[in-house]
């Protein structure tokens, strides 16, 4: 059978494009979906512009410890109009980027709704096409919970890039990693927040916990509230702004309530169980280890299969696909050793196993060496912000299996980490490494002290 493509895309977020990009590049026809906006959720709603909050947030922080070092600063302020205006005007460049990278391939791109209705056949954009091949790259998006007033007066991640002014009081709802980081961006701002959370911890036990504790120690100082052991039963709009009841303790009056709950895959609308694709509890497509779905033709890759939702991770899966089934080259990704950061205040990194993943498959077949002080670059200032550097290594073969920080410039540090971490660099490599002096990286290399057994 003649197809009008050999790869048709539906989703141009980061995985999609990547796929799409280096698949025509291997001379590759092909096609390529989208309905919302280039570059998908990380470059418009998600990593990039949130990192841009991050930045504009952090320097509230450097103003004050300029003072330190000798800078007199008087009238500072910020223009929260301005900042947003200013990421939109980023975020459309980038959105260019990535159209030109799909032109300059040769991928045909088609505006609007995707429907699967074949093994090798969609309609998109009022169209009927066929591909050999049919890739899902449509990521996930936030929900909002099933609470009286949420879906009226809530907001999720996707709405804080559009809001129109700086919420001076906020609530955010839940503690992973989505609502950490706005919390971090919003108390350096300047607002009253609140985090509500059901646990009893920030985060989940895929971070470590020292790490898990020393953050949440770090955002006290900034002025982060916690309310632990707390769900939200309903939101109403009242005269001061938002009333917000919560299952434990008083009510809070706020002008935003921010819910950062969960995801779910973007999978409405593409008739996959029409056509017999599966699909898990929470929506997201099973696929196997080479990104095959129940459907031999069709594969998906990225957030909408719920593997691990990480915009590197998605890329990386769109760049072995093409190359696996365009370029001959059988690779697939590997999901051990990923490193990860949480862009919070203060920032915190890890790549590896956290101390109680390699207890539980080592037993006491480990040490740890540990490490708080307070940073050089904080020295000559009233800050007394902590930094955690942690290394977890199994014992009998002196491997270093976990690797994490909580500190300014954690994700830039532990990036270049990460590479040794990966290729099994042992606690004696890590020893026999000159550290640069001074810095706060050195003392991954200068650990010397071996923490006991909790």
């Amino acid at each position: 059978m003649a197809f009008d493509y050999d790869l048709f895309v539906i989703g141009a977020g980061s995985g999609g494009v990547r796929a799409a990009r280096i698949a025509a590049g291997h001379g590759a026809r092909v096609g390529i979906a989208e309905r919302l906006y280039y570059g998908g959720t990380c470059v418009n709603v998600g990593c990039v512009p949130k990192k841009h909050l991050t930045y504009a947030a952090s320097y509230a922080h450097h103003f004050e410890d300029a003072v330190g070092y000798g800078w007199h600063l008087g009238g500072v302020r910020h223009d929260w109009k301005a900042l947003i205006a200013n990421k939109d005007k980023e975020i459309q460049r980038l959105n260019g980027v990535y159209e030109r990278l799909l032109q300059n391939a040769g991928a045909t791109i088609f505006w609007g709704d995707a429907t699967l209705t074949g093994p090798h056949r969609l309609e998109v954009a009022d169209r009927e096409v066929t591909a050999e091949r049919i890739l899902i790259a449509t990521g996930g998006r936030p929900v909002l919970p099933a609470v009286p007033g949420v879906r009226e007066h809530g907001i999720t991640s996707d709405d804080v890039f559009y809001l129109e002014a700086m919420p001076e009081r906020i609530a955010i709802v839940g503690a992973g990693y989505i609502g950490i980081e706005f919390a971090g961006i919003f108390a350096r701002l300047g607002a009253e927040v609140v985090l509500v959370h059901r646990g009893q911890m920030i985060l989940n036990e895929g971070f470590d916990a020292d790490a898990r504790r020393v953050l949440q120690e770090e955002m006290a100082k900034q002025g982060v509230t916690f309310a632990f052991d707390c769900r939200i039963t309903g939101v109403e709009r009242v005269s001061e702004g938002l009333r917000v009841h919560r299952s434990t303790g008083p009510d809070l009056l706020v002008d935003q309530i921010l819910f950062a709950t969960g995801r779910a895959p973007n999978v409405e609308g593409l008739g996959l169980a029409a056509i017999g694709v599966e699909m898990g509890p929470n929506g997201a497509i099973r696929v196997d280890r080479e990104d095959r779905t129940t459907v031999s033709s069709i594969y998906a890759i990225g957030d909408v299969t719920d593997r691990v939702q990480l915009t590197p991770v998605a890329t990386a899966e769109g760049h072995a696909f093409a190359d696996r089934h365009f370029a001959q080259r059988p690779r697939s990704v590997s999901y051990a050793n990923i490193p990860t950061a949480i862009f919070a205040n203060p920032p915190m990194s890890q790549v590896g196993l956290t101390e109680d993943q390699a207890r539980e498959r080592f037993g006491d077949d480990l040490d740890v060496y540990y490490a708080e002080f307070k940073a050089m670059r904080f020295s000559l200032t009233d800050r007394a912000e902590k930094t955690m550097m942690k290394l977890v290594v199994q014992a009998s073969t002196d491997r270093v299996v976990g690797l994490h920080m909580v500190g300014q410039d954690a994700p830039e540090i532990v990036q270049g980490f990460a590479v040794a971490v990966r290729m099994g660099a042992t606690k004696a490599d890590f020893d026999a490494t000159i550290g640069i002096h001074p810095t706060a990286a050195e003392e991954f290399v200068t650990l010397r002290t071996k923490r006991p057994a909790r």
